[in-house]
């Protein structure tokens, strides 16, 4: 079987699973790979995500490491098993491995947690926001229209049957910033108020006079699937996007997000009767903002 020229993440990081496991039984590459009678180039290439491995050698292979998780060795196999197609599958030619990994990620997601300071989340962008957002000629977005069209059939994940629940901290900054002309920038305002009556979505504001958290965080976008040690931390930066799989890097961002939602206004709730906006929150700051339009 050949090599793969490209490896997406979920196959990456069924490989660094496999490894993290053998490193926690004590044994070399060499010694696993004896033990079910592979070679230890075999072993190597699954554990780099350059090869798939079949599922009864995965099997094998956890059962020679001693894990006896079986949800965890069950979501194993189903990462393994899967043939990485998907809607996404339609913008390979288009578009690079970030987004596509991204769209990948989020459609195993149970949970998606994410900051960002100065974007609307793009799960939360209008057509027109987004797309002025692509327009800006000093970010160097390359195939706007597949780009838009991506970022559009992204957020069908909000109205699935089964959609995950999506919790969004937006720094205040990320509404102030005008991307677009005055209209573009209301509509936006006005989409997150209309998200947020969604039950599986929660949206706050974290206002310029909170604590310093989230300068420090940075944007992130932490995607939980049903077994959450399989969750990944996404970050976008200029120049790619990392992909955070360790237990104490998903720990950490746990605990970043946990401290970024507490010190956050109260989540946007439309259903509140209007004397239960008496102290500042989410939707007030979104109103005023309209209203300052």
């Amino acid at each position: 079987m050949g090599l793969r020229t490209t490896i997406s993440e979920r196959q990456r990081r069924l490989g660094f699973e496999l490894k993290q496991l053998r490193e926690q039984a004590g044994l070399n590459a060499a010694d696993a790979a004896q033990r079910i009678s592979m070679s230890r180039a075999q072993l190597s290439h699954i554990e780099l995500g350059r090869t798939s491995v079949l599922t009864e050698r995965l099997l094998e292979l956890c059962h020679t490491y001693g894990c006896t998780d079986e949800p965890y060795v069950d979501a194993l196999v189903s990462m393994s098993e899967a043939t990485g197609k998907g809607w996404w599958s339609a913008h390979k030619k288009h578009l690079g491995p970030g987004a596509l990994n991204l769209a990948e990620l989020e459609a195993q997601a149970v949970s998606l947690r994410m900051h960002e300071s100065l974007f609307i989340p793009g799960l939360f962008q209008t057509a027109d926001y987004a797309q002025a957002i692509f327009n800006s000629p000093k970010l160097g977005f390359e195939n706007i229209d597949k780009a838009l069209k991506f970022r559009m059939e992204r957020q069908h994940i909000l109205t699935d049957k089964t959609p995950p629940s999506v919790h969004a901290v937006i720094h205040e900054a990320a509404l102030h910033m005008r991307f677009g002309r005055v209209h573009v920038v209301r509509e936006q305002l006005v989409r997150l108020i209309e998200l947020a009556r969604l039950p599986h979505v929660t949206i706050q504001i974290y206002p310029f006079s909170a604590q310093a958290y989230a300068a420090l965080s940075g944007n992130f976008v932490h995607v939980i699937p049903s077994t959450p040690r399989l969750g990944t931390v996404v970050l976008d930066h200029a120049t790619g996007t990392d992909y955070l799989r360790e237990p104490e890097h998903l720990n950490e961002y746990c605990r970043l997000f946990e401290r970024l939602a507490e010190n956050a206004l109260n989540p946007v709730d439309v259903t509140l009767a209007y004397g239960a906006h008496s102290v500042k929150d989410s939707l007030a700051l979104i109103k005023h903002l309209l209203y300052t339009l």
